[in-house]
């Protein structure tokens, strides 16, 4: 029957040491001696994929041998009552790495263990000698598993799987290794999912969708990994929701009550923990085309390592007659029973060194086929009891436990490059440079602009300031001399009439008289000739200088224009510097292709699945599309002939929204040609664009969908589909639901094309085509006033012409 409380190993002990089977290509035995004649294909552990590099260079792995812990569980009260008279059939030395198990009361026979863990021990404890180093091997890139392996009810279930609610140091080994991953990984950049599943009577069902009760299991037959491609994968972000998975899990996994255990697992827990975490690889350098030192250099290769943790609980193998299994319960121990025998004979091969391991007896050594002989780092806790009743399920157990710790497994990274990561910083280093280099070229422009109109300015200014200063020179000069010219004029008008008013018949007396006043007259005029002369050479002077100080203007004028050509020659400098930078743009655009190449050259090794492929054939469509808008390589009149217009329309439907963003503009500038109308009906285009306007709320999407269906709506023929396939209740919703107002006019334009076909006129008014046509005047765009002013006048002209033949719509009604 089945239990949703957690069973927490109370119960007595199971059966036998049944073994179990592992898938002979994933559990290996160990490779023989070199001096063997044994064939390499029969030992030798498959590598792995193509694809993945090893944690240490040169070698093929890491060689582990599984560690094996022992628990012993107390005495429960069942057994202190019946056994109380008896002494534990079971001693351990703990400090000694030791177990001894009595025959009897004077012999005993002595076990060695990698761990001996007494009734004592804590959780704690136990995770940290068991799990906690295979959890940090999980960490580092390596697969690991951790399983309990022991008789029924000696305390499995309670060592991995416990969760302590209500008392934290009870915590098993499962919640204890989530708490650690989720310390060590980043959220952002690492990723963890779990699956949870059961193994019962040989059929794999899912513990967290039960419906999916038939899980196959898929070898690689490259690699031979095993895979569950139908088992749900739940993302984990923290430690509540992990817990809340497996409380789902333990409700749906089956128990039953036997005589050995009230809560007895009728089936193998198997939880898979998957672990990605991104890593930075060694940097190269970019060689240039010339074979020239670039100062560029290439970032980081990032790495991801994929590793997987399995923690497995076992159900314990039991006897019929001390379990009083019946019925539908003794089928479900016999299943119990044969899938654990097979794993015994599995290990015991690779114990033994055998050439063949019988790994395909059951599919839980399928599942396990990594965890004994392969390449995860596997850590066994056997659980027995002290009671000597079961004295013979606990010796099985003990020598399963010593045969387990001679397998050894080779343990190996798994890293791949992560393309898709190199390509988005290539392409963020690349925008990067781009921008800043028009930054330098945008400043170093207008230094030169500014530079050459501070110049042109000083020059201005100081040929202004010498013009003004030699012209206001030459004035003063000639308003003194012409003054001077007038002082002269008039002493000598001044001494004529004196000499004319004296007469010449006068005394000779007076004569003496009058040539010592004429001599003192010309005394006079020859000291302001001679002053006169004297303000001339300084006038000359003056304008010297000046003429001086022109030169200077000039020769500073010509040191202006030098320092223009200096600038003139900085600025090819510059523009040389920048054909440098184009030329080491096109070889980062060379490596982000040729990285392309090898990723595509790196699918095609690794066999990935059908349907990656086709994504990848589609990838070269898309970019001309992409180069088409973008005008890098072909027109949009010739890119349907180029790509097909199939493959266009098929990107209508793309998951990536830029390229669905993409492929509507191309519909929409096709449909603005009446030739192509007729080809994009033809193929669908007009379903898939009406598709978009009803099942995308993007305001880009929604915008390029109704443009394109307003180029189509302008052939009469294409209005009658838009009618059919409810496109006047979709462009109707379009309009109420819209804001921006270029979505508004390219749906008003659409409607306004429909009111002008006098068959849609009792649909546009049915389907709230003319109301929303009205209704969309509250934009208030004139684009969008003018297309509602179009589309009334088209309705207006057919009710005119549907009065005229007996029939009329009433307009007034949808205006109201």
């Amino acid at each position: 029957m089945a239990s949703n409380a957690y069973r927490n190993g109370t119960g007595t002990h199971k059966g036998a040491h049944n073994t179990l089977n592992i898938k002979s290509s994933s559990f290996k035995s160990r490779p023989p001696p070199p001096s063997s004649n044994q064939s390499p294909g029969s030992s030798l552990r498959r590598t792995s994929s193509a694809s993945f590099t090893t944690a240490t260079s040169g070698c093929d792995g890491v060689p582990g041998r599984v560690r094996v812990a022992v628990r012993l569980r107390p005495r429960n009260a069942e057994e202190s009552l019946a056994d109380a008279d008896f002494a534990d059939c079971v001693e351990v030395q703990p400090e000694l790495k030791r177990l001894k198990l009595r025959k009897n009361n004077w012999d005993s026979e002595t076990y060695e263990f990698d761990e001996v863990l007494t009734e004592f021990a804590s959780q704690k404890r136990v995770y940290e000698v068991v799990a906690k180093p295979v959890v940090e091997s999980v960490l580092d890139g390596y697969n690991g598993t951790v399983m309990a392996y022991g008789q029924t009810g000696t305390g499995k279930t309670f060592t991995l799987g416990r969760l302590g609610e209500e008392d934290t140091s009870a915590r098993g080994i499962m919640v204890r290794s989530m708490e650690e991953i989720l310390a060590n990984v980043s959220p952002k950049m690492d990723s963890i999912s779990v699956s949870y599943l059961q193994l019962y009577m040989e059929t794999i069902q899912d513990l967290l969708d039960p419906a999916n009760d038939n899980i196959s299991i898929v070898e690689d037959p490259k690699t031979g990994d095993v895979s569950l491609p139908g088992a749900t994968q739940v993302d984990i972000r923290d430690e509540q929701s992990f817990l809340y998975l497996l409380r789902i899990g333990e409700a749906h996994r089956i128990a039953a009550n036997t005589k050995l255990n009230t809560e007895s697992s009728r089936s193998h827990a198997i939880l898979m923990i998957y672990i990605k975490k991104s890593v930075l690889g060694e940097e190269d350098a970019i060689p240039s085309e010339t074979d020239k030192s670039s100062h560029l250099a290439k970032p980081p290769k990032p790495l991801v390592r994929k590793s997987k943790l399995v923690l497995v609980d076992l159900a314990g193998s039991e006897r019929i007659h001390k379990s009083g299994s019946e019925g539908h319960m003794l089928e479900e121990a016999k299943s119990i029973n044969l899938s654990l025998s097979a794993l015994g004979k599995c290990i015991n091969a690779l114990a033994e060194n055998s050439a063949h391991v019988p790994v395909r007896d059951s599919k839980l050594t399928r599942l396990l086929r990594d965890s004994f002989g392969g390449t995860a780092r596997t850590s066994l806790v056997v659980t027995i009891g002290p009671s000597p009743r079961h004295r013979g399920e606990t010796a099985s157990t003990i020598l399963f436990g010593q045969r387990a710790m001679k397998v050894e497994n080779m343990l190996r990274i798994k890293e791949e490059f992560d393309y898709k990561t190199l390509a988005r910083r290539l392409e963020i280093q690349l925008d990067k440079l781009i921008a800043e280099n028009e930054r330098q070229q945008k400043a170093f422009d207008d230094e030169v602009e500014r530079i050459n109109l501070e110049a042109q300015n000083r020059i201005s200014e100081v040929e202004r300031n010498f013009t003004n200063a030699l012209e206001k020179e030459r004035l003063n000069c000639q308003i003194e001399y012409m003054e001077s010219v007038k002082k002269l004029e008039e002493k000598m008008v001044e001494n004529q009439r004196k000499h004319e008013h004296d007469g010449f018949m006068k005394d000779k007396c007076n004569g003496e008289g009058h040539d010592f006043s004429i001599v003192e007259d010309v005394t006079e005029v020859k000291r302001m000739l001679e002053k006169e002369i004297h303000m001339r050479k300084e006038a000359e002077e003056e304008v010297n200088k000046l003429k001086c100080q022109l030169g200077q203007c000039r020769d500073s004028r010509a040191g202006g224009a030098s320092e223009i050509l200096n600038l003139q020659k900085a600025l090819e400098d510059d523009v040389d510097q920048k054909k440098k930078l184009e030329e080491e743009i096109i070889i980062l655009r060379s490596q982000m292709l040729q990285l392309t190449f090898e990723a595509d050259q790196m699918r095609t090794y690794l066999g990935r699945s059908v349907s990656g492929n086709a994504y990848t054939g589609l990838d070269s469509p898309m970019s001309q599309v992409r180069d088409s808008l973008n005008g890098h390589k072909t027109p949009v009149a010739a890119l349907s002939e180029q790509v097909g217009l199939q493959k266009i329309l098929a990107f209508l439907e793309s998951e990536d929204a830029n390229v669905r963003i993409h492929a509507v503009k191309v519909v929409a500038n096709l449909a603005a040609e009446e030739a192509n109308q007729e080809r994009i009906v033809e193929a669908g285009g007009l379903t898939s664009l009406l598709m978009l306007l009803r099942d995308y709320e993007d305001e880009t999407v929604r915008r390029l969908a109704a443009g394109a269906i307003a180029n189509l709506a302008m052939n009469e023929a294409n209005q009658e589909l838009i009618m059919v396939q409810g496109g006047i209740s979709l462009l109707s919703m379009t309009a109420s639901d819209a804001e921006d107002p270029q979505t508004l006019r390219m749906v008003s334009g659409a409607l306004a094309n429909l009111c002008g076909n006098d068959k849609l006129q009792a649909k546009l008014r049915s389907e709230g085509g003319i109301k929303a046509l009205l209704g969309m005047v509250r934009c208030g765009h004139p684009d969008v006033l003018s297309q509602v002013a179009r589309g009334i006048a088209n309705f207006a002209k057919c009710e005119s012409r549907a009065s005229t033949n007996g029939k009329s719509f009433d307009l007034s009604h949808d205006i109201a």
